[in-house]
């Protein structure tokens, strides 16, 4: 319960983390990227990857940080950049060393851990939970994909042939 009593003060730090500074320039050449999590992390990666495509119209296909190292890993080079989203949990260490090896083989990656050594290591804010941090990860990232798409001239208010509200019939 404290981790839960914590996140509004977290939640401002997350705001505050500046990802586009670190992020903007590499990924504006690109048309496709990846999107690593795994365990909790997993569904934020997945998350991520929808809020790319909506927003910036741009292709981002989430994965496991353990199933990225088999087929999609064909399509990983310096032309193909990597946000691996980590929280501070058991597959924080698996999370950075994917991300290591990505980028060992020529691909901008960015990552949201300290134990990563190859790989560009965005801020993030750890919130001492391993079920919160996931929640703090996305924060900042909806703080990016917003700057990312207003950058990119669309708005991601608005996006291009979605409509806000669904009918189930």
């Amino acid at each position: 319960l404290a981790a839960l009593a914590r996140l509004p003060e977290h939640f401002g730090k997350a705001i505050a983390c500046d990802w586009m500074s670190v992020l903007s320039e590499t990924i504006e050449k690109q048309k496709s990227l990846f999107i690593l999590g795994r365990g909790p992390s997993a569904a934020m990666a997945n998350e991520a990857a929808l809020k790319f495509k909506e927003t910036c119209g741009m292709h981002a296909e989430a994965y496991s940080a353990a199933e990225v190292m088999h087929g999609p890993l064909a399509l990983v080079g310096p032309d193909f950049p990597v946000l691996a989203l980590a929280a501070r949990d058991a597959s924080e260490p698996s999370i950075a060393e994917a991300a290591d090896s990505l980028a060992a083989k020529g691909a901008p990656v960015f990552v949201t851990s300290a134990l990563a050594q190859r790989a560009v290591r965005l801020p993030h804010v750890a919130t001492g939970h391993p079920l919160t941090d996931p929640l703090t990860l996305i924060v900042s990232f909806y703080m990016f994909v917003e700057a990312f798409a207003r950058h990119r001239g669309l708005d991601p208010d608005t996006p291009r042939n979605l409509r806000k509200v669904t009918e189930t019939v």
